[in-house]
Formats: C-alpha cells, structure tokens, sequence
C-alpha cells in the first residue's frame, strides 16, 4: 500500500506509469483494437528521493483477446486479465486510490499517456490524469536523455545500463517497468535535472 496519502497531499509525490496491452506479432485480428491489459504504477517521493509504492492494476479487454505473442512478452494471459477491473473501474482507482487526478505523472516515452488518451475517448472514460493532459505528465526517457547528454533515446533497459542500475523484474511487467523507470527518474531528480512546475 502507498505509504502517503493517496490524495496527493505531498507535494513531492509522482506516479510513475507503466502499461502493458494486448499486442500482437503483427496486425491485430480483423475487429480487434490494443487495449490496456495491465496498469502499473510506482510512486515516487521526489523530496525524500526514494520510491515509496508499487501497485498493479489488471484490466480487462473487451476489444480484443491476449494473443500468444502478448502472453510471450508480458506473461499476461488471457485468464488472468479475464479478472481483472473494467477499464472505467481501473480509471477510477488510480483517482480514487492513488491520487492521479491531482498528482503529477511519468512515463517512459508518450505511448501511454496517448494510450490512455485514446482508450478514454474510445470507452467513453474519463481522463484520470487531470487536464490539460500534457501539463500533468512528464516524458521520463526525455527528461533521462537531457539530463545524461544522450543524443539518442534509450529504451528503459538499456537506460537502466547506462545509469549502472539493474532491471529489477521482469521486463514487459507493468508493475516491474514502473518500478525500474521509478529509479531512473531518481536519476535526473538527484541532479536537479526533474522538472518540478509539471
């Protein structure tokens, strides 16, 4: 559980986001669409510079069916998201659980922020995140990038080698890539290189 108030009420307090969806080795089947299958979050005391919470939210599809390739990747399967929240449910979880209406969030590139963006608006869900929708998130692996003089930017694993940290986890976990890009947002935020005004 979060060790601090879900309300936000600690100002140094970031979600850091990681999801996981239905993907396929390919184009989907004919009428399938992705879908967020797994929600994974990490929150971040960027005062104390530590990572202070992880959470796992399941969601289940209604769009589309975890392939073979999706269960290779991520270990999800389609029985186990079968049990999961519906996306509205999860939606209001990460508001009323975990404070992402009012605190700021990461996450390692754009896909998810324009992931949940699209699956809201498809759903008929409301944003979770606050408005506007680019104020309230931080792109990680941009922020990582400048701050480490990078010319390219690196997929979390490899960012995890050049900041000499090991991926903890497995890779492609929701839960386990929130957690590994939480400790790469602590890089950039002990060298005072995190934007605070997000």
């Amino acid at each position: 559980m979060d060790r601090r108030a879900a309300d936000g009420g600690h100002a140094g307090l970031l979600n850091v986001i990681d999801l996981e969806a239905t993907c396929w080795d390919g184009q989907p089947p004919p009428g399938e669409v992705s879908e967020i299958i797994e929600i994974g979050l990490a929150v971040v005391d960027l005062d104390a510079r530590e990572r202070v919470a992880r959470h796992r939210i399941l969601v289940r599809p209604v769009r589309s069916r975890v392939s073979a390739f999706c269960t290779e990747l991520t270990g999800l399967t389609q029985a186990e998201v079968d049990r999961g929240a519906g996306f509205a449910a999860a939606c209001e979880t990460l508001v009323r659980e975990h404070g992402a209406g009012v605190r700021p969030w990461a996450s390692w590139g754009d896909y998810d922020r324009k992931q949940f963006l699209g699956q809201c608006a498809a759903d008929g869900v409301p944003y979770p995140f606050g408005h506007p929708a680019e104020r309230a998130h931080t792109n990680a692996k941009a922020v990582f990038t400048e701050a480490y003089g990078l010319r390219r930017r690196p997929g979390m694993a490899q960012a995890l080698e050049i900041a000499g940290l090991p991926l903890e986890g497995r890779h492609h976990r929701g839960v386990d890539d929130a957690w590994n890009i939480a400790a790469l947002v602590l890089r950039p935020a002990v060298l005072g290189a995190w934007p605070r005004s997000c």
